[in-house]
This record gives C-alpha cells, structure tokens and sequence, in this order.
C-alpha cells in the first residue's frame, strides 16, 4: 500500500515537516503579563510528541495593547522570549517543526478570556485598557469598546512591533512564522470594509485596505530569515453577502503577499462581523483553499472541521490544500496522528509516537489484531 498522501513530507523553504498534519494556533489565554509557564510548556510539549509535523504556538502579542485578554501570550520583551525559546525547544525535541504566530488584537482587544464572559472588559476595570483600530468603529455584539483610530505614527508603531516580535521568534528558535491577519483583528479589520472607514492612504478601495498588510509583510520579510518559511493566516472570506467581491480582492491581495516573500497562507473566514453566516461543516473551507492555492499561486493549508482522517487526507491528496490545520481534535487527543494513521491503512505507524508510548501502545495493537 502506497503513503497516505497526509502522511507524506511536506517541505517549505529549508523546513521539512514529516507529515502533513499541522497544529494551528490556539489561544490558551493563561499567560500572565505575556509570560509563558508550566501550562504552556507541557501543552506544546505534548501536541509536538502526538506526531504532527507542525506545531504553531498560539496568537502571541506583539505589544502589550494587542492582547485579546490579559491572559496572552507576548513577545514585547526578553523575558516573554526566554520562556519561549525552551517551548521551541520542546516542540523541535518532540519531532515537530516549531512555529509561533504573531498578532495585534485590534479592536477585539481587552476581552475577558472565553470561559470568563469572552466579551470586552468593562470601562473603569484596571484589567482593561482602550484598542486601537483602523477606524472609530467597534466590532459590536460581546465586544462593544470603540477603539481609538490609528495615526500614521500608530500605524508605524505596531509594523516596529511586528519587526521587533519576529526577531525575537527568530533568536527564539522558532522556524516558520506565522503573521495574524485574520479573524477580526487588526490586520484583518484594516482589509476588511466592516473595520475599516478610513479616507488617506490605509482605506477607501482594497488596494489601501491591502496596505497595512504588505507593509508590515515587508518589514517582517526583512528580519526574518530568506531559509526559513514566512507564512500568514488570512480571513479571505466573510460569508456576510458580498463573498463574491471579497473572495476576489483577497486573492489579489495573497498575490501580491506571494511577491513579497509569502511562502505559504493559512486560509480562513474573516470573522470581522457578528453578522456572519458562516456555513460550518466538515472541511467547509476546502474548495475556498483549493480557489486561493489555484489563483494565488502558492501552498496553503486551512483549518475548520478538519478532524476525520478520510477528510484530512482527500483535502491532500486532492490538492485542495498542502497542509491541513487540525485543532480541537488534536486537544481532544494528542495523539490523533497515531490513529489516523491506523484508519488510513499504515502498517506500523509507531514511527508517530515517542518510544515510551510506542512500545505498548504498538505492541497492544499487534496482541489484538
């Protein structure tokens, strides 16, 4: 029997992944201060050993005002970085390829974490502080705040923040950086017709939504190493009636990323209203992926109800996408690699778990065939 195609190498730039299941960024909100501690450092440690070929830490900060809650990671300073690099560490010594994304909140910023209310933190709370935005324009539903619009000199501030952040990812150890231009935040919210209002040089039409974007991919591309894969996740899509106009202007955009040094874009929804109708289903972005892989011109992996092994891998092996991001079912079980690998036919998948785990778990397997 030939290689599942999920379970084939995939590499990126100098970058080899040692199969095609990635961990996509997910938000622990335990942080204090930006600081990483034992939580973090068990729970990458963890999804790296299960077996995936790539695990991205969560959304991390790149100033203390782009936090989504008080409980994000950041990397605004040397001893944020410090406890990140022995998470790099982990990762790569579980056998995954280290990843970290970095993110400006936006106007979703200031929230209570999800299981404390995920809504914005009340006015006067010294939890809480003002986001910033393109425009005066807040999210609305649970995040009520109207941010304070950006300057140029804001503008400028937080492409330094961006630059600054790589740079420590990089000194870190991390090898594939991950830009957060998705999901209502701030890039996001700057593309975005629901965020953004502005008249100079950042708004009006999809080429000065776009600017901000670009922008801070340059300065990124500058620090960050040419071997070493620079990648971003992008909302290509809003599902709130205009997808047609959207879905076309963002693939414009991703163009014009790819020739400024994007290797590769995680495709997702925009999230930028509360008005969205999003059609959740199994692998519900697959052909929104394959659209952007095919137009676009460049690899793309994707997220989103991704979690049955068949589906992973048809979405592989039918080029819809090069890597696919499986989340909630990789918490629910981190080693969900192992029994993919079962269900798709592999003879002897040990080779996914550490030895500890392998020995008994292969050896069980054998006994009960």
């Amino acid at each position: 029997m030939s290689t599942p195609a999920l379970f084939t190498p995939f590499r990126l730039k100098d970058v080899s992944l040692r199969n095609r299941i990635a961990v996509p960024p997910m938000c622990q909100y335990s942080a204090t201060d930006g600081l990483t501690n034992d939580w973090h450092l068990a729970h990458y440690t963890g999804l790296a050993r299960g077996g995936a070929g790539l695990v991205i830490v969560e959304a991390t900060a790149v100033s203390p005002e782009g936090r989504i809650t008080p409980g994000c990671t950041g990397l605004w300073n040397d001893e944020q970085a410090q406890g990140m690099a022995r998470i790099a560490a982990a990762i790569k010594a579980g056998g995954a390829v280290p990843g970290i994304q970095i993110a400006h909140a936006g106007r979703k910023a200031s929230a209570n974490r999800p299981w404390e209310g995920d809504d914005h933190i009340p006015d006067g709370d010294p939890r809480g502080w003002t986001p910033i935005a393109p425009s005066a324009k807040p999210f609305g539903a649970n995040l009520p705040k109207v941010p304070q619009a950006m300057t140029l000199e804001d503008i400028a501030r937080v492409q330094a923040d961006f630059v600054a952040a790589a740079r420590r990812a990089r000194d870190a150890g991390f090898q594939w950086l991950e830009l957060h231009f998705a999901h209502g935040y701030l890039a996001q919210s700057f593309f975005s017709i629901h965020g953004n209002t502005r008249t100079d040089a950042y708004g009006n039409d999809a080429i000065g939504r776009g600017r901000f974007l670009l922008e801070t991919l340059a300065a990124v591309r500058e620090v960050w190493p040419d071997n070493l894969p620079l990648t971003a996740r992008f909302g290509v899509i809003e599902y709130d009636g205009n997808d047609a106009q959207t879905l076309a202007e963002s693939i414009e955009l991703v163009r014009a990323m790819r020739e400024g040094g994007l290797d590769m874009l995680n495709v997702t929804v925009g999230f930028s209203t509360p008005d969205a109708q999003i059609p959740w289903g199994p692998a519900f972005l697959a052909p929104v992926a394959e659209r952007v892989r095919r137009e676009a011109g460049l690899p793309v992996a994707a997220a989103w109800g991704i979690d049955d092994p068949v589906i992973a891998n048809r979405a592989v092996e039918q080029g819809q996408m090069d890597l696919v991001m499986v989340g909630r079912a990789m918490l629910s079980n981190p080693h969900w690699p192992y029994q993919t690998a079962l269900k798709l036919g592999l003879e002897r998948p040990s080779w996914v778990l550490p030895a500890p785990y392998a020995h008994w778990l292969e050896r069980y397997r054998v006994q009960s065939a």
